[in-house]
């Protein structure tokens, strides 16, 4: 039986969904701002649920996020308030890892808007370099093409932290990237530089199996945390969109999404959780599932 790191579910679509507020472009990060402890709360959901960490709500807390709605000012403050809220539910568990997330820059599932290397690594260390004191990894999200992935993970080596990077693969064919780019073209961003772990997040479930089987071969240590999106709608790809882009699937019980997960366990996966509209519910539940067939989350 293997160790299990389970990690937590969606934070943006918990905060929207339990604020009630009219969502916004600013998505996660406004309602943090607006309902100060709700992030902390959420946290704490999870790691009742049996989460082993809490991942910051700092996916979109990016300059060309905030200069929008000229907030950029708050950028070093937001960063801050997420990883205030992550420590405060740790502390009051008593125990867990803390994850640093870094989103993609300017919008997600969208590699037509991938910054060249150069431009993005400097965006990306700003943001590891704040996190890294604070926080035991840092986990890159959602990365839709190759050289989005290097821009984030060169960056991400400023944090001195261990570093997870995690790819968002075609809903349709997981043995790809958003981008239409073959998993096996990280190999080239693993020989450049020191990652930890491999994954595949925010795409259906039913794509997994074939990411897990891409990133296997990678020799690290690997997993997944699938969606709970009935798909990415073209409206949601363009610039500043709001969540109301987006509908939820109502056959992703619990129960369902643990058979998913333990598919992922049975390929050899050792990260497991899940991303937006993947609930505490459904943590819980795949906690429960995961020790009874005989393994350790750790």
């Amino acid at each position: 039986m293997a160790h299990i790191t389970l990690l937590d579910g969606g934070m943006g679509q918990e905060l929207v969904a339990r604020s009630g507020d009219e969502p916004t472009p600013l998505w996660a990060t406004r309602v943090m701002i607006d309902h100060p402890g709700m992030v902390r709360d959420i946290h704490g959901d999870y790691f009742a649920a049996g989460a082993s960490l809490a991942t910051t709500n700092t996916y979109a807390i990016h300059h060309d996020r905030l200069e929008r709605f000229e907030m950029d000012h708050l950028f070093h403050a937001l960063h801050l308030r997420a990883l205030s809220e992550a420590h405060e539910a740790r502390a009051a568990h008593g125990k867990g890892l803390i994850a640093g997330s870094m989103g993609p820059l300017i919008g997600s599932y969208r590699p037509e808007v991938t910054q060249a290397v150069a431009l993005a690594a400097p965006k990306y260390a700003e943001i590891a370099a704040i996190l890294g004191p604070h926080v035991d990894v840092i986990l890159i999200e959602t990365m839709a093409s190759i050289e989005m992935c290097e821009g984030a993970v060169k960056g991400a080596q400023a944090s001195g932290k261990p570093v997870w990077l995690s790819i968002s693969v075609d809903d349709n064919d997981g043995s790809c990237l958003r981008s239409g780019e073959k998993i096996s073209g990280l190999a080239s961003v693993l020989a450049d530089y020191s990652v930890a772990a491999v994954l595949a997040n925010c795409s259906v479930p039913e794509s997994m199996a074939a990411a897990m089987a891409g990133l296997k071969p990678l020799g690290l240590p690997f997993g997944a945390y699938a969606n709970g999106f009935t798909h990415i709608s073209g409206n949601f790809l363009k610039d500043a969109p709001t969540v109301k882009e987006l509908s939820h699937r109502h056959d992703l019980t619990p129960e369902k999404y643990a058979e998913f997960a333990r598919e992922w366990v049975a390929m050899g996966a050792t990260i497991v959780g899940g991303c937006c509209e993947v609930g505490p519910a459904h943590i819980r539940y795949l906690a429960e599932k995961l020790v009874k067939a005989g393994h350790q989350i750790l």
